[in-house]
């Protein structure tokens, strides 16, 4: 499972790159969990080819980490855990420029429970924003923080509404606006979702969950002039008023649901993605569903639908008037974004994809769990680029899976 972290760093460095671009921008250029579903840049230099040899700098973390890294200006935002019952929630700080610690905030988890490779481990993606980031651990604790470390306000979630339990853990990362996380906890019994103001840390309003099993996390979609708040799980997906909580609409014509998350690409329009295994290949799930609204009210349905297509881990990407669907044996299927009509199909060298895409006009980026990542070439075939390895093959064979580790060897890499 270790190579999944490195593929997470990979990631990291990508978006880094393109945070990188904007460094004195007003704005921080990847704030959240696959930047709100935005996974294009026009960041011109990011690299199409590397090797391990050619890293710009290594920095080590101070544990295991499932969540994705996020970028305010100079700096790079990294979430772990450690110890053998998760005992220690950690947050670290880097360097953009040369990967130097900047500083680390760590904090005793209120929810221990045995650190292996079947449960969640810092999963949730935290936020960041010009006043600081906000962070979520699947145990129920949230932590803001400034961009010093320095706590502005924290809350324990399980000693306000009980433990945090679900099979295999939590994995939502938080959502945001500009005033307000929104965090969805899916848990066993009595799951929720909130909206918390940025500010203080109170709670604005908190509704029932789907009661549902899944691993996505939740999307802010625009719909006319506002924006709606999408929640997918397993057969189910609810769009919920950001401002209030308020169902305005559920959609249950889907299966296999459980890990994508909604990736908006136009008003009212997003994609979804599922593993489409077992009965699930019997019910549409992978395309595009838009929101309507008649008479007031709301509604979703599937403008086109991909039945040969499947995603697992990773949700699809929307690129260029072009819909891509990456399944678990990393086969892409492509199709034009307005109709569905299937563009390409084709196997990439990379193998076994648990990440999102990212994209840019030079190339396609796809992220292998074991470290590989393929370039594919924008356009109407498919071609690759370049495949280019994270680490030496050897050191993949290594066993990385004691959750005792010291965590000499979780690092975060950023290339040239």
């Amino acid at each position: 499972m270790k190579t999944a972290r490195f593929c997470l760093c990979l990631i990291g460095l990508l978006l880094t790159g393109a945070g990188l671009a904007g460094a004195q921008a007003e704005k921080p250029e990847w704030s959240a969990f696959q930047n709100g579903g935005r996974l294009t840049t026009d960041q011109q230099s990011l690299p199409i080819k590397w090797e391990p040899e050619t890293v710009a700098w290594k920095a080590q973390l101070a544990g295991y980490g499932q969540s994705s890294p996020i970028v305010y200006r100079d700096s790079v935002y990294t979430c772990s855990v450690t110890g053998p019952q998760k005992d220690t929630l950690n947050v670290q700080a880097f360097s953009i420029k040369t990967g130097e610690s900047q500083w680390i905030f760590k904090h005793p988890n209120s929810s221990p429970e045995e650190n292996t490779v079947m449960v969640s481990r810092a999963a949730p993606t935290p936020v960041v924003d010009d006043k600081g980031l906000v962070v979520f651990f699947e145990g129920g604790n949230v932590c803001a923080l400034d961009h010093q470390g320095k706590v502005r306000w924290k809350r324990d979630l399980k000693e306000e509404f009980g433990p945090f339990k679900a099979r295999h853990g939590l994995a939502a990362s938080l959502e945001q606006n500009e005033s307000n996380i929104f965090l969805w906890a899916e848990r066993s019994e009595q799951p929720f979702v909130m909206a918390i103001d940025k500010a203080s840390g109170e709670t604005r309003w908190k509704k029932e969950g789907l009661g549902k099993t899944s691993w996505s996390s939740p999307r802010l979609v625009p719909v006319g002039d506002k924006k709606h708040l999408v929640l997918s799980a397993s057969a189910l997906i609810v769009g919920m008023d950001p401002e209030t909580g308020e169902r305005l609409w559920q959609f249950e014509s889907i299966a296999g649901n459980t890990s994508s998350t909604p990736i908006p690409f136009e008003n009212g329009k997003f994609l979804i993605g599922s593993s489409g295994r077992g009965e699930a290949e019997k019910i549409p799930s992978c395309g595009v569903i838009q929101i309507e609204t008649n008479d007031g009210q709301f509604s979703a349905s599937w403008l086109w639908v991909a039945p040969k297509a499947s995603c697992s881990f990773g949700s699809p990407l929307a690129f260029d008037g072009k819909a891509y669907f990456v399944s678990r044996s990393g086969v892409v299927h492509c199709h034009e974004l307005k109709t569905g009509k299937n563009i390409f199909s084709g196997r990439l060298p990379s193998g076994s994809i648990w990440a999102t895409p990212l994209a840019n006009q030079e190339g396609l980026y796809f992220f292998g769990k074991n470290g590989t990542t393929s370039v594919i070439e924008p356009g109407s075939s498919f071609k690759t680029i370049a495949k280019n390895e994270l680490w030496a093959p050897e050191k993949a064979e290594d066993d990385q899976t004691n959750p005792e580790s010291s965590g000499e060897k979780n690092s975060a890499v950023l290339y040239a």
